[in-house]
């Protein structure tokens, strides 16, 4: 029976995080956190003999959330860009967990066909010495590029 060391739980400080739009590939050093989650949808399936209901996944949606320091153009160019022309670009964000203490290795995982729930195209705060967005997503695809190891 093997027990967890201390150096291989992961600092959540270490790694990295690209943005692509439309192509476009650009490292997310603006971000201050992000998680991504993929929520199962269940259907109740009642079972003859059985005192409890049972639940069958039916499906699933993934959604996300993540803070950035306001630092970049890039999500107000988005918002912008689909009032004038109603596209909005092809997002894809990897995520990558790499501590090099640890040595359970890293973990690369690759969230596909983001969707902003709402951009901010402008903000000011006179109460704040940074500036800070919170951006919730949603995405219908993901992989995991790299797993950690065992």
């Amino acid at each position: 029976m093997g027990f967890l060391k201390s150096g291989d739980v992961i600092n959540g400080r270490e790694g990295t995080a690209f943005i692509t739009i439309d192509d476009r590939n650009i490292p997310m050093f603006f971000l201050k956190n992000i998680e991504a989650t993929v929520e199962l949808t269940k259907t109740e399936v009642p079972v003859l003999g059985k005192r409890m209901t049972q639940q069958k996944v039916t499906g699933a949606a993934g959604s996300g959330s993540m803070t950035i320091h306001k630092v970049t153009s890039e999500f107000a160019k988005i918002g912008i860009s689909y009032l004038k022309s109603g596209k909005i670009p092809d997002i894809t964000i990897k995520i990558t967990n790499d501590d090099p203490q640890s040595t359970v290795g890293r973990q690369s995982t690759l969230i596909k066909n983001v969707l902003f729930d709402s951009i901010i195209i402008a903000k000011l705060d006179v109460e704040s010495e940074t500036l800070d967005e919170d951006v919730d997503f949603t995405f219908d695809d993901a992989d995991l590029l790299e797993a950690f190891t065992d």
